[in-house]
């Protein structure tokens, strides 16, 4: 891993740059130290963002001055965090590829040239790891997309994209989390609501955990759709413990 180096970022923010690239080991240490922070309960600490490469610190300077935080922070990336780090949280995505819940799904297929069944099962046979989240409340970067099924963005973005779509934008794979306007080819649809203000922990998932799309057909959706929408359904979760 490249050297960890910490910088200000404007006047009430701290920002660790762990390197340049985009590496799960490098995501595995920023998440290993976003919950180090959470226990170590720094006083003055706002928020904390993680991105793919680095982790901005959101803190009060009436309470923390910005030495004595980059001192703490500094002492934090020092310590083994293993423990942290090897924790693996997959989130099982139930999805309905194709038809109306897929608009894009035959041009996916054709791009890549394989069949709507081919996509389907390379796209659901590999966890994505969450890098961040970011963009709209809830929207998760994946990384891992299988280079077979890469597809370029739409030449002209839709004007509103349903909440729950997943879709295909160039090596990226992802759920939309609500209405809203995009560019990605969509292949699919989830019942699940990986954002809901209404609920107690609004967005689902978090940075460093996975995303494992699992394929279900129209029946399965609306029976979830169903559940979801009387706040009774619980996604599948796997925590494997290590990585």
């Amino acid at each position: 891993m490249q050297k960890i180096s910490i910088l200000t970022a404007g006047d009430s923010s701290l920002l660790v740059q762990f390197g340049n690239e985009i590496r799960p080991e490098i995501n595995r240490k920023i998440t290993s130290t976003v919950q180090l922070m959470k226990e170590q309960h720094i006083e003055g600490v706002l928020d904390v963002i993680p991105a793919f490469c680095s982790l901005l610190i959101n803190y009060d300077p009436r309470v923390v001055s910005y030495e004595d935080l980059k001192e703490r922070i500094s002492g934090l990336l020092k310590l083994e965090t293993k423990a942290g780090a090897e924790r693996k949280r997959i989130f099982e995505i139930p999805v309905c590829y194709g038809g109306k819940y897929g608009p894009d799904m035959e041009f996916i297929a054709k791009n890549a040239g394989l069949t709507e069944e081919e996509v389907i099962q390379i796209h659901s046979s590999r966890d994505y790891l969450i890098y961040m989240l970011g963009f709209l409340p809830g929207f998760c970067y994946l990384g891992g997309l299988d280079e077979r099924i890469h597809t370029p963005r739409l030449a002209t973005p839709r004007i509103k994209i349903e909440a729950g779509s997943v879709g295909i934008g160039g090596s990226q794979t992802g759920i939309y989390p609500m209405d809203s306007p995009g560019g990605w080819q969509l292949m699919g649809k989830t019942p699940v609501k990986t954002y809901d203000p209404d609920r107690k922990v609004p967005i689902l998932v978090e940075a460093g955990d996975y995303i494992r799309f699992v394929p279900i057909n129209e029946e399965e959706y609306m029976r979830i759709r169903e559940l979801e929408e009387r706040g009774e359904y619980r996604c599948v979760v796997h925590d494997e413990g290590e990585v």
